[in-house]
């Protein structure tokens, strides 16, 4: 039976659903020991764009799993930007079921995922603490669940953004009404 440790957000819960898919017709032993490890710390993470870089320390070896994040399509990104531009921009699960309902869900799809475990598995304990461990990353600050997906960076091609996708990305100050923002 999965804990509730990760995935409380609907931000968290995309990466839990790597790990828990929803295809998944029995229960995977690997889960309960890869919770365990993400929980007791034993994973640690860093970012390089979208490449998620992970060491995961189980038992006496250590594995680093690699996990390359696709971008996110720009019609998601044109809607997440403009339901943040208004006041109070917070990531919510009310603003991300608005963008879902909007007909552009903003969970990432995952371009590639490697293990240096020699496990013969198609997916390896190592790469689900990664997933649960980012779940829980992304449930105390969903920011990460944009930036992993590139939200916060130009597009590729050195070219500038289209002006679509970054028209609203960010609110002049002297634009916020100060006693509508606090209450």
């Amino acid at each position: 039976m999965a804990d509730h440790d990760y995935g409380y957000t609907k931000w968290g819960k995309d990466w839990v659903r790597f790990a828990e898919s929803l295809r998944q017709t029995r229960p995977d032993p690997q889960l309960p020991s890869a919770r365990r490890t993400a929980r007791d710390g034993k994973v640690q993470i860093t970012f390089d764009d979208r490449t998620v870089r992970a060491v995961v320390h189980r038992g006496r070896g250590t594995s680093v799993v690699t996990i390359e994040v696709a971008a996110m399509a720009p019609g998601v990104t044109a809607e997440v930007s403009r339901r943040l531009s208004g006041i109070q921009p917070l990531l919510t699960d009310d603003l991300y079921r608005a963008i879902a309902d909007a007909g552009h869900r903003p969970a990432p799809a995952l371009d590639s995922v490697d293990c240096t475990c020699p496990a013969a598995t198609p997916r390896c304990v190592h790469e689900l603490s990664v997933y649960y461990d980012m779940a829980r990353r992304i449930d105390d600050d969903p920011r990460i669940a944009l930036d992993v997906q590139g939200f916060f960076r130009a597009p590729a091609g050195g070219g500038p953004a289209s002006a679509e996708a970054t028209a609203q990305r960010w609110v002049a100050l002297n634009s916020l009404d100060p006693t509508a923002y606090f209450t």
